[in-house]
């Protein structure tokens, strides 16, 4: 019996999705229960800066925070990352950090060579599959989440998005309070009551 062409096309094709799919599942085990919506904590991790010192995501409380998932392989991570550049330049005296983590396997050279040419102004972290699996499994990059200075999520970013979006986004982190402000608000109110 003969097949056609095309049915053993649309069978490889389905095989292959179904590998590709059962071994990204396998790789992010309940990936998917830890989706982090909008005004969840943003899950506080402690990772290697580029230069050898270490960075905890809660040092960072208090400002409003761009963390962003990207590598050195990914092309629309290099479309975005000179946006970043100027959008930290225009609002880091305001309370921005915009956070980069670099989630590839290139060396600690190769990814603070990439950075040095892109003309990076934010430190760079060096990722690590337990941090992505705690902001929901990361499956695409770049992979952008806006946290307010509260520590809070504001907004998830995932692919690439116009500067304009991204900007409307550090507008709304930036607009939040420190948890502690609002509490210094809320007993202020309290007392004059």
């Amino acid at each position: 019996m003969k097949r056609s062409p095309l049915s053993l096309i649309v069978v490889a094709f389905v095989v292959a999705l179904m590998l590709y799919f059962g071994y990204h599942q396998a790789r992010h085990p309940g990936a998917a229960s830890a989706r982090l919506t909008n005004f969840s904590v943003a899950p506080d991790f402690s990772l290697e800066v580029l230069g050898g010192n270490t960075m905890r995501l809660s040092d960072l409380r208090g400002k409003a925070v761009m963390l962003n998932f990207w590598a050195t392989w990914c092309g629309p991570c290099k479309i975005e990352m000179p946006w970043f550049v100027d959008l930290q330049k225009q609002y880091g005296s305001q309370g921005l950090q915009i956070v980069g983590v670099a989630m590839d396997d290139a060396s600690k050279e190769d990814i603070a060579k990439f950075a040095k040419d892109m003309g990076v102004n934010y430190p760079i972290l060096i990722g690590k599959e337990a941090v992505g699996e705690q902001y929901g499994g990361v499956n695409a990059l770049p992979e952008t989440f806006l946290i307010g200075r509260d520590g809070k999520i504001v907004d998830r970013i995932i692919g690439l998005e116009g500067k304009a979006e991204i900007e409307e986004s550090i507008k709304r982190a930036l607009n939040t309070q420190p948890a502690s402000s609002r509490a210094s608000a809320a007993e202020k109110t309290s007392l004059q009551q």
